[in-house]
């Protein structure tokens, strides 16, 4: 990176960990297929629509939401539906039951529609693969 910005090192190394004590940089993690490794996974999406409490919003039902390891990316949205839930199981049935037992009885839920993801081509960015392949048009003189 020090190469990249022309920058001495340990100057690079002062300036990542005062953004990472101020919060700014929030962590690190690794970026894994896991098709490739073979490990069984169900993603869905999951549209919920909240009644807003008074005084706090959505807030305070996000919050329940998103402390559920199941959930792994929880958005406010506009449209048709409140929040947006990315959720992870090992199976579609892990997932359903994730839904109905503790997702939808949540007080002021009002009602969830779930979306399964059948296949990823891309994720957070990285192009998986299977899914990269040379497109371009051969040239002939």
């Amino acid at each position: 990176m020090a190469g990249m910005l022309d920058m001495p090192v340990e100057e690079v190394g002062r300036t990542i960990a005062a953004l990472e004590a101020k919060k700014v940089i929030l962590g690190y993690r690794a970026m894994v297929n896991w098709e490739k490794v073979g490990k069984e996974r169900v993603l869905a999406f999951i549209e919920i629509k909240v009644q807003p409490q008074r005084d706090v919003g959505f807030q305070a039902v996000a919050e329940r939401i998103y402390r559920y390891p199941e959930v792994k990316t929880l958005y406010l949205m506009s449209g048709a539906f409140d929040l947006a839930a990315l959720v992870e199981g090992r199976t579609m049935q892990d997932v359903a039951n994730f839904v109905a037992t503790k997702l939808a009885p949540i007080e002021g839920v009002m009602s969830t529609t779930t979306h399964f993801v059948m296949q990823t081509y891309k994720e957070e960015g990285v192009v998986l693969d299977e899914y990269q392949k040379d497109r371009r048009l051969v040239v002939s003189p």
